[in-house]
């Protein structure tokens, strides 16, 4: 086997110089579909550019098929055999069609912009008379059909992107995208990935999936290995690094988690209703209320602002409680989290002396200073802040500052309530 080749390097020089030269000679022809590569073999969209040997010389006919793959790589023969074909303009007006369709499909699109990348697809259909370049075409004009909620043209688009050339990569995801299940769409994947495992596309579809179906550690795996293979694709790694983001915060999340904690865990914002849903359905943190029993969620929101463990404002520069009371509807933010977090800490440790640990120590010091810029001394919230962030419940973002005033995302907070 080692002299099946011959001299490597200068046989493989020869088959480059022979791809290039045919490249110029077929670089106006029309490529005929009915000489198309049959599905297993898709990543050649003809043979005519590789004149073969005869049936019977199956070793060297294979040598031929496998050596400029071997040399150039998947990925860079497919390129280059749709730059024969269809030519770099072509090649070049595709690239910026699959960057508009991955931004749009990563950061969400509204009506306007769908309907601008529409007009950029059909400015570009019935410019090239090319199997391979009109199968892309159709691959992506699919997914924008899908991304519109228009499934039928994008089943059509599918269809007319495979008959044209089998298997490309972009039909592959558009297909998956079409299986609404998202097991057999895991299924179609892994299936994908068993030959086609260095498609950078493929695996961020699994990334995708797995984010779908829970499975976060598994996730963020998927995309990082995508991001490394999409490096000269960066516009993908913008697109999904929210998903990848989003795992990672998740990716502690146990698998017996109930399907509403993780949508809860999911959001970038809850509300007192949320907060206390995640600790009710996640925690046994509230049982000096219910006692084991199944309390509603807006009755234990009542309970709750009524024994304190919810402040009347969020707002840590005022020294008063204001009359009107919160809703169970409001935005949670970081003071009102630490404060609740706080208080069920001094509950479940039956030391009601921690709420005012801090605030004890600074009225005998008349000359004491917050340790935290943004938070008053004179601050209602000062024990709460400073317990939850000497006890490492929450942390300070900035490594100097608390932010009282940002949002709490699910995920941060189902992670805080786990640290009590």
């Amino acid at each position: 086997m080692q002299n099946f080749f011959g001299n490597s390097s200068r046989r493989g020089t020869e088959a480059q110089r022979e791809i290039i030269r045919r490249r110029e000679e077929v670089g106006s022809r029309k490529w005929d579909k009915n000489k198309l590569l049959t599905p297993n073999s898709y990543f050649l969209p003809s043979l005519s550019p590789f004149p073969l040997p005869s049936a019977s010389s199956a070793p060297l006919r294979l040598c031929v098929i496998l050596l400029p793959i071997m040399l150039l790589g998947c990925r860079t023969l497919q390129r280059d055999l749709l730059l024969s074909s269809a030519g770099e303009t072509a090649y070049r007006d595709l690239a910026e069609l699959e960057e508009t369709v991955t931004r749009l499909d990563g950061e969400g699109a509204d009506v306007e912009e769908l309907a601008e990348a529409r007009r950029q697809v059909a400015a570009l259909e019935g410019t090239v008379a090319d199997p391979a370049y009109e199968a892309l075409l159709a691959a992506w004009s699919g997914r924008l059909y899908l991304m519109a909620g228009r499934t039928g043209d994008a089943q059509r688009e599918y269809r007319k992107s495979q008959s044209l050339w089998p298997s490309n990569i972009p039909s592959q995801v558009l297909s998956f995208r079409l299986e609404r299940d998202l097991s057999r769409r895991h299924a179609m994947i892994e299936a994908s990935l068993e030959t086609e495992s260095a498609y950078g596309e493929l695996l961020i579809e699994r990334g995708r999936v797995l984010f779908y179906l829970n499975r976060f550690s598994e996730a963020v795996a998927a995309f990082d290995s995508a991001f490394v293979l999409l490096a000269a694709k960066p516009y993908y790694e913008e697109a999904y690094r929210v998903f990848r983001d989003k795992a990672w915060e998740l990716k502690d999340l146990k698998d017996d988690a109930g399907s509403r904690t993780v949508e809860l865990a999911r959001r970038e914002e809850i509300t007192w209703r949320d907060l206390i849903e995640m600790t009710k359905n996640e925690t046994s943190l509230l049982r000096f209320i219910t006692a084991g029993r199944d309390v509603p969620v807006e009755t234990l929101f009542d309970q709750l602002l009524d024994r304190a463990f919810i402040p009347f404002t969020q707002d840590t520069a005022l020294i008063e409680w204001p009359e009107a009371k919160p809703s169970s509807s409001e935005i949670v933010e970081r003071s009102g989290a630490a404060w609740y977090l706080w208080r069920l800490y001094a509950e479940n440790r039956a030391n009601r002396g921690l709420l005012t640990r801090y605030s004890a120590r600074i009225a005998n010091n008349p000359n004491a200073q917050s340790p935290i810029p943004d938070l008053d001394i004179l601050s209602p919230f000062l024990d709460s802040i400073l317990g939850c962030v000497e006890s490492e419940f929450m942390s300070l973002p900035d490594g100097r500052n608390f932010i009282p005033g940002e949002p709490v995302k699910g995920s941060e907070f189902l992670l805080m309530l786990k640290k009590l």
